[in-house]
């Protein structure tokens, strides 16, 4: 397994848009009409976001993308930034439910395996890789977000040593969001 920065001129923005989706895809289909327009305008966008360190693309040994991940710290957190409407409310929609960040802390923003590869330990693989990458830097603590409806990513993260140290939701109408804020101290 190899992580190189996203680049916009070398990598599938729109396979990358689509590992984007699937980490919360239930806001996107309520924002867009459907999964093609929401992969479409992620694409678009992902050459917007001033691509730095804290985006990884995942390649398996053949040089094909099997996942992504965004990493954050307080020193290089989320940025807001002219975009379309619809992503613009999905940043609004995460500054009520994500962790925050901590002076000390590497945030495991958003990770994604490719549908077809999941249950292979690969997620496994890269959340602790992340972590020896934080003990390498010097990072007090790693943390992440479980979405309240994703059992399975919840109990990966407790197997692999997190816990939960908040919860947090929005509800607009119909529509609720919640994470589950979960932290490994190192």
């Amino acid at each position: 397994m190899k992580y190189e920065t996203l680049n916009p001129e070398r990598h599938d923005l729109f396979k990358v848009a689509e590992l984007v989706y699937d980490v919360d895809y239930r806001t996107f289909d309520m924002l867009f009409k459907s999964k093609d327009s929401a992969v479409k305008a992620i694409a678009k966008d992902l050459p917007k976001r001033g691509i730095g360190d804290y985006f990884k693309v995942i390649f398996d040994d053949d040089g094909k993308i099997i996942g992504m991940l965004m990493i954050y710290t307080s020193e290089v957190s989320h940025k807001f930034y002219l975009k379309s409407p619809r992503l613009f409310i999905v940043d609004i929609l995460d500054h009520f439910v994500l962790a925050d960040i901590e002076e000390d802390d590497l945030y495991l923003a958003e990770i994604a395996i490719d549908s077809e590869l999941r249950g292979q330990g690969i997620g496994r693989k890269v959340i602790c890789d992340v972590i020896n990458y934080a003990k390498s830097k010097n990072y007090k603590r790693v943390t992440i977000d479980a979405d309240f409806r994703n059992h399975g990513a919840k109990r990966l993260y407790e197997k692999i040593g997190f816990r939960q140290f908040n919860k947090k939701r929005v509800k607009i109408g119909n529509f609720e969001r919640g994470m589950t804020n979960m932290e490994l101290i190192l």
